[in-house]
């Protein structure tokens, strides 16, 4: 009797409800990532971390995500698309719970928040890989409005949680942060019972590709006689490619990660102000720039568009670095959010066109670079602002090395082009 209830329960869940689910798992990978950003200088103030220890936390996260993402690759297909759901968000779960206990609880704080944000990044490194293939493989026409809806999930997730955050810190009192950090848990463990009943399917008809990376490295050439991935991973355009995801996610988690942070601490606006005008505008442009790629990318000259959206990068790092108006310095910070929006949608377009046969395997390289990045930026402005009386603002200026790299790149990937086809 249970097991036919649990079928007509099942029965009236669509492949919308699934599309849905995906949707909130990105969601929640917005909130493990961004959340604890807001609490920086809550946990300085609160724990006596300094802006090093902070860093390392951050460049943690994305460390783990990026084991994750190497093991993922390798297990993903063998545990299923649904049992991978589940234990990802019961990760996230188990995270957000530790994050607003542990640091309570233990004799060392640190400790505590350190469990926390490893727990979250195991969570969020699986549902980064799974996502995508779950969209992908649902039945219908239009899946590249939904792949470019769901990465734009991110981007609004980020807005949402500094919205609401910044409203309960405002009504309730930031001291009482613990207590959000259990209701934000409610969201991704409604996305688990969700992914208990959703219709899933699988990514069968691209079973014939090298599945691991490993696998598909030793090949020389796959059964259509197709150039190896190898090939492809050793050439000198990919190595390009490669370093722009790197400066990608780099440019673009150095700014976020710290601006709720800076807001507060280098700019002496309120807490309200600065996270609505600093990280929220930063997180809501970025989401409406990878909204337009998604829509008029075909239309867009890619190259020139991420040269330019670089230029515009480094214009807003150096206006958040030197402008002595705070208010400026929010402005630019939010506009930075605008111009590093098409910098990782734009890599991997670059990356398909030059190489339409690299797959599955070469993209998830791809991400991987793009991880370090963001492991890499916030590393860098919180090394440098914690040995240095000018903080932040000194921080923040090698960023600029990575707009900078991105301009060459593009340059030198369309110069190869060029001569490719001459």
């Amino acid at each position: 009797m249970s097991l036919l209830k649990s079928t007509r329960q099942e029965a009236r869940l669509g492949y919308h409800h699934t599309l849905y689910a995906s949707y909130l798992g990105y969601i929640t990978q917005a909130i493990i990532n961004n959340f604890p950003a807001l609490l920086f200088l809550t946990f300085q103030k609160e724990f006596d971390i300094s802006l090093e220890r902070i860093a390392t936390m951050v460049s943690i996260n994305f460390i783990i995500q990026i084991i994750v993402d190497f093991i993922g690759a390798k297990t993903i297909d063998k545990i299923g698309y649904r049992i991978s759901a589940i234990v990802s968000h019961g990760f996230c779960v188990i995270g957000l719970i530790s994050l607003g206990t542990l640091p309570k609880l233990l004799p060392n704080p640190y400790l505590g928040l350190l469990i926390a944000v490893a727990l979250n990044a195991i969570g969020g490194g699986i549902i980064e890989v799974i996502i995508s293939p779950i969209v992908e493989s649902l039945p219908g026409k239009e899946k590249d409005k939904a792949m470019s809806l769901l990465h734009s999930f991110y981007c609004f997730g980020h807005v949402g949680v500094v919205i609401l955050s910044t409203l309960f810190f405002l009504l309730i009192g930031i001291e009482h942060w613990p207590f959000l950090a259990y209701f934000w848990m409610l969201i991704p463990l409604g996305n688990l019972i969700l992914f208990l009943k959703v219709p899933l399917c699988t990514l069968s008809e691209h079973q014939e590709e090298a599945t691991t990376y490993s696998e598909a490295v030793t090949q020389g050439e796959d059964k259509n006689g197709k150039k190896s991935l190898k090939s492809i991973l050793t050439s000198s355009l990919f190595a390009w490619l490669f370093l722009l995801m790197i400066c990608s996610g780099a440019a673009e988690q150095a700014m976020s990660q710290w601006a709720s942070y800076f807001a507060e601490a280098g700019l002496k606006v309120s807490k309200t102000f600065g996270d609505l005008l600093g990280p929220c505008a930063f997180a809501m442009l970025m989401g409406i720039s990878r909204a337009l790629y998604g829509k008029k990318g075909e239309r867009i000259k890619l190259e020139r568009a991420m040269a330019l959206s670089s230029a515009l990068c480094i214009l807003s790092y150096l206006t958040v670095i030197f402008s002595p108006l705070p208010i400026l310095s929010l402005i630019a910070c939010a506009i930075c959010g605008f111009s590093v929006g098409i910098m990782w949608p734009g890599t991997f377009s670059l990356a398909a066109k030059n190489y339409r046969q690299g797959g599955t395997a070469m993209f998830a390289i791809l991400a991987l670079a793009g991880d370090v990045g963001c492991a890499l930026g916030p590393a860098i402005v919180g090394f440098i602002a914690n040995r240095t009386t000018y903080g932040l603002r000194a921080g923040m200026l090698p960023v600029l090395i990575f707009p900078v790299i991105m301009i060459v790149g593009v340059y030198i990937i369309q110069t190869k082009k060029k001569a490719k086809y001459s």
